[in-house]
C-alpha cells in the first residue's frame, strides 16, 4: 500500500510501514534490521491473538536461555552480515564495471568536452551537450587529461577522461 494513496490518514499507517521495514530481510545482509539490532527475530503482534505453535511452545526458562545465547552470538551475527554486505557490494561493482569500456586517450587526439561539467555557458534544454574540439596535450596515470585549444593555448583546468569523448573530424 502506498502512503500517497491513503490520503490524510497516512499517519495512522506509519507504524505498520515501519514494522514492515524493520522486519523485512535486506538483500545485502540477509538479515532484518530488527534482528541485527536486538539479536533475535520479532514476533508479529497478530500472532499473540491467535494460537500458533510458536506461542503454544513458549517456556519462560527456555526462552531466557535462548535469549542469552542469541545475545552471545549477536556480534558474530553482525560480523557475518557485514561480510555478506561487502560480498554483495563487490558483486554489484563487478556487474556494473563489466559493462565499462576502458578507453585511453593519447596525446594529439581531438576530443569533445561535456558542456554540463565545464559550465562555461549556462545549460538549458536546447544547448549542446558537448563542446570543442580540443587537443589532448598530456595524460596522467589516474585518467586526467590536459587539453589545449586548436591554437595550442592550454585550457585552464584538467579534465577526467570520463567527461571527454573522441572527436572525429
Amino acid at each position: 500500500m502506498r502512503l500517497d494513496q491513503i490520503g490524510t490518514s497516512w499517519l495512522d499507517e506509519l507504524p505498520s510501514v515501519l514494522w514492515f521495514y524493520r522486519t523485512t530481510p535486506r538483500t545485502a545482509t540477509q538479515e532484518t534490521p530488527f534482528s541485527l539490532t536486538y539479536g533475535s527475530e520479532a514476533v508479529v503482534p497478530a500472532k499473540f491473538l491467535t494460537s500458533s505453535p510458536r506461542i503454544a511452545a513458549y517456556a519462560v526458562e527456555a526462552n531466557e536461555e535462548e535469549r542469552r545465547t542469541d545475545l552471545d552470538f549477536s556480534e558474530e551475527k553482525s560480523d557475518a552480515a557485514a561480510a555478506r554486505m561487502v560480498l554483495y557490494k563487490n558483486i554489484l561493482t563487478s556487474y556494473y564495471n563489466s559493462r565499462v569500456k576502458n578507453f585511453r586517450f593519447i596525446p594529439r587526439d581531438l576530443v569533445l568536452r561535456k558542456n554540463s561539467v565545464s559550465r562555461v555557458e549556462p545549460q538549458n534544454k536546447l544547448s549542446p551537450n558537448w563542446e570543442g574540439p580540443y587537443r589532448v596535450v598530456e595524460i596522467s596515470q589516474n585518467g586526467y587529461c590536459k587539453l589545449a585549444y586548436r591554437d595550442t593555448v592550454l585550457v585552464p583546468r584538467t579534465w577526467h577522461a570520463q567527461n571527454l569523448k573522441l572527436y572525429f573530424s
